[in-house]
C-alpha cells in the first residue's frame, strides 16, 4: 500500500467513525476559509512575542513558539501536499526531521528536549515556510491543476490537520506562560488578557445527582471527534453526585491552610514522593510574598482571588484536595453522562474574533454567582476555564483500533500511565471542544490548564 493510500485509509476510519464525510462534504471554498481562520488564529497568538519570545523552551515538556508554527505546517506538508499535490516541492529537506514530533513511521526527529537548541532556522524562515504550506493548501483545496487523489477524500486528513493545529494554539498559551513565569521582571504576554474584573463572589457549591443505570458514551454524529473518542459503548453507572462547579482558589487556601501539603495519609504513595521531591507548596505559579500569595498569569503577576477556579494543579494534588474535601475525583464516564447535551459555552478561546483576541481572558473566571429563588445552581463551567482531572486512566474504549498508517501514531500509542481530562480551558479553541472530547496527562503534570470538581457516591 503506498504512503497516500495508507493517509486516506486512515480519513476514511476517522469519516466513519465520526460522520465527517456526511456532514463536512468536499473541501471547497468553505474547507478554505476554515483553513485560513485556523492559520491565522496561531499567527495572531504568536503577534505579542519577540523573536527570542519565540526560540526559547522553557522546559523538556513544553516547545518553543517558533517549533509549534513550524510543526503544525510540517503536518499539513507531509500528510497532505507531499501525497497529494503534484508537483509539490518540499520548503526545505532538514524540516523533515527538526519539525517532526513523535511520528516513527515517519521517519527520525529532533530529540524534543532540544528544540529549544534549534536558533536556526530563524523565525522569519519558519514563517516564510508556513506562507509557503498555506499557498500550496490553497491551490489544493481550490481544486488547482487536477490535484490528486480525489480532494473530497482528503477532508478527513485536512480536518485532522486543523484539530492538531488548534490543540497547538493551547500548547502556545501555556508553553508561553511556562516561559514568562521563569523570567525575574514578570512580563506579560498580553496586559489586554487581565482587564477582567476581579469577582468578589462565586456561585455556592452544590450537589447534582445522577442516578444508576446503563449509560452510553463516546462519540456518535455529525461533525469530527478523534478515534480515541469512539467507539460509542455501555458503561454501568452506581448513582452518583457531581458538584455543580470547579473547586476555587479560595477553597485550595482552606486546604493548604490545614496543611495539606505536609499531611501524608492525603496523598497516593507516588503523589506524596513528588510532594517532597520537588517542594510543592502551592500550585504552580502562585509566590508567597509580603503575606499574601500572588500568581502569574499571561497578563502578568496579581494577588490570587479566591473566587477564581485553582489552576495548574496535578493529578495528585487535585486527588489529595478531594481526598480531603471527603469526595472525589470523577470518572470519565460520570463526566460525561453530566455534559451530555450541556451547550459548548463558558470561558474558551475566541478564536473566531478577527481582533487580537482581547475578548479572551486567557485566564479561569468564577462561576456565575446564581442563585435561584428554589432548587440548586445549575452545573457550571463544564467547557472552558480549566481542564478537570479524572480518576480514569487513558486507555482505549472497548473495541478501539487505531488507525492504520502514520496518523494511526496520533492517540492510541499514548494510552498508558496517563489520566484523562475533561471539558476544556481559557486556552482551548471554542470550536475545539466538545463532550466527548479525551485529553490526557501524566499525573505530575501541572502546567496545562488544569484544576478539578468534586464527585462523590450518592446519598
Amino acid at each position: 500500500m503506498s504512503k497516500v493510500d495508507t493517509l486516506i485509509e486512515s480519513a476514511e476510519i476517522t469519516n466513519d467513525r465520526t460522520g465527517e464525510a456526511r456532514a463536512g462534504g468536499g473541501p471547497g471554498p468553505a474547507s478554505a476559509r476554515r483553513y485560513r481562520q485556523v492559520r491565522s488564529t496561531s499567527e495572531r497568538l504568536a503577534a505579542p512575542l519577540s523573536a527570542e519570545d519565540c526560540i526559547v523552551q522553557a522546559m523538556p515538556d513544553a516547545s518553543p513558539t517558533k517549533w509549534h508554527l513550524a510543526h503544525t505546517s510540517w503536518f499539513f506538508e507531509t500528510f497532505i501536499l507531499a501525497p497529494s499535490l503534484p508537483g509539490y516541492r518540499e520548503f526545505h529537506a532538514d524540516f523533515r526531521v527538526l519539525f517532526n514530533s513523535y511520528y516513527q513511521t515517519v521517519g527520525a526527529q529532533h530529540p524534543r528536549p532540544l528544540r529549544g537548541l534549534l536558533t536556526r532556522p530563524s523565525l522569519e524562515q519558519v514563517r516564510a515556510y508556513r506562507r509557503h504550506v498555506d499557498a500550496a493548501m490553497e491551490k489544493l483545496l481550490a481544486g488547482a491543476d487536477g490535484a490528486s487523489p480525489d480532494l473530497a477524500t482528503l477532508t478527513g486528513i485536512v480536518e485532522i490537520g486543523l484539530q492538531h493545529e488548534q490543540q497547538h494554539q493551547e500548547l502556545i498559551l501555556t508553553d508561553v506562560k511556562a516561559l514568562l513565569a521563569g523570567n525575574p521582571l514578570h512580563p506579560a504576554y498580553r496586559e489586554a488578557a487581565g482587564r477582567n474584573r476581579p469577582v468578589a463572589d462565586v456561585a455556592p457549591l452544590a450537589w447534582h445527582r445522577f442516578e444508576e443505570g446503563v449509560r452510553w458514551i463516546g462519540w456518535e454524529g455529525e461533525g469530527f471527534a478523534f478515534d480515541n473518542e469512539s467507539p460509542r459503548h455501555r458503561v454501568f453507572l452506581d448513582a452518583f453526585e457531581l458538584a455543580s462547579r470547579a473547586v476555587t482558589c479560595g477553597e485550595y487556601l482552606e486546604f493548604m491552610a490545614d496543611r495539606g501539603y505536609e499531611r501524608p495519609e492525603l496523598w497516593l504513595s507516588d503523589g506524596w514522593n513528588e510532594v517532597r521531591a520537588q517542594g510543592w507548596r502551592a500550585p504552580l505559579y502562585w509566590q508567597r510574598e509580603d503575606g499574601a500569595w500572588l500568581v502569574t498569569t499571561l497578563a502578568g503577576r496579581r494577588e490570587v482571588r479566591a473566587a477564581e477556579p485553582v489552576c495548574h494543579v496535578s493529578f495528585y494534588e487535585a486527588d489529595a484536595f478531594a481526598r480531603w474535601a471527603g469526595a472525589r475525583l470523577p470518572r470519565e464516564e460520570e463526566w460525561e453522562v453530566a455534559a451530555a447535551g450541556a451547550p459548548v459555552e463558558g470561558n474558551l478561546l475566541d478564536e473566531e474574533n478577527e481582533g487580537d483576541l482581547d475578548a479572551s481572558p486567557l485566564h479561569p473566571l468564577p462561576a456565575p454567582a446564581v442563585r435561584p429563588a428554589a432548587g440548586r445552581p445549575p452545573i457550571a463551567q463544564l467547557f472552558g476555564d480549566v481542564w478537570e482531572w479524572t480518576a480514569s486512566s487513558y486507555v482505549a474504549f472497548p473495541g478501539y483500533r487505531p488507525p492504520e498508517g502514520a496518523l494511526g501514531e496520533y492517540n492510541g500509542k499514548f494510552m498508558v500511565n496517563q489520566l484523562v481530562l475533561r471539558g476544556g480551558s481559557c486556552a482551548t479553541p471554542r470550536s475545539h471542544i466538545r463532550a466527548t472530547y479525551r485529553n490526557f496527562f501524566p499525573s505530575p503534570a501541572r502546567w496545562q490548564f488544569s484544576g478539578l470538581r468534586l464527585a462523590r457516591a450518592a446519598t
